[in-house]
């Protein structure tokens, strides 16, 4: 439903509106059948339409989709705990141990935190830019269109981004000691 003033409707019918259709089909592709595609869109929409009041969203297309990535997965995760909760019940004890893959679970936990840490830590721009390449695949062309700035822009903040991470990640790890 799109919102009552006229700003905000134009506002909506030119930014956001035009991308739903797409917006529906990459849930659809990204989070197949058990994701409420119509419900995640709707919120992600408001959401948007929200942030807008209290600040300038540059780019709409991408802010609605890390937005209803980030719906879905929350989703996703209180669907997973909701199992869990009712795995509760069952009777465990004639599974094997699995403790094995514990420590490997753990490690790539704390690598997936660390990155999204690395990421945040990243210039707006220099974020905005590795999310559309790597996260959602564009090209450098695409990027820059959806940024409107030039694709050398993107070649270079993209470049900056990866040495930012690299420093991060230098900085934030310790030395691997062998044994």
């Amino acid at each position: 439903m799109p919102p009552q003033d006229t700003e905000s409707a134009r506002w909506f019918a030119e930014n956001l509106q035009p991308h739903e259709p797409m917006l529906r089909a990459w849930l659809k592709s990204q989070f197949g059948s058990g994701c409420d595609v119509d419900d995640i869109t709707q919120e992600a929409l408001v959401r948007v339409l929200e942030a807008r009041v209290t600040r300038e969203v540059r780019s709409p297309k991408a802010f609605l989709f890390v937005t209803a990535r980030n719906l879905a997965l929350m989703r996703a995760r209180h669907l997973a705990v909701a199992k869990v909760d009712s795995l509760a019940e069952f009777d465990c004890s004639g599974i094997m141990d699995e403790s094995v893959d514990v420590p490997h679970a753990v490690a790539r936990a704390e690598e997936l935190e660390m990155l999204t840490r690395a990421i945040q830590s990243l210039p707006n721009r220099c974020r905005q830019i590795l999310t559309l390449r790597k996260i959602y695949g564009m090209s450098q062309k695409e990027t820059a269109a959806e940024l409107g700035i030039a694709e050398h822009t993107v070649e270079i903040q993209s470049v900056l981004a990866l040495r930012k991470l690299d420093a991060y990640f230098k900085k934030h790890t310790a030395p691997r000691r062998g044994f």
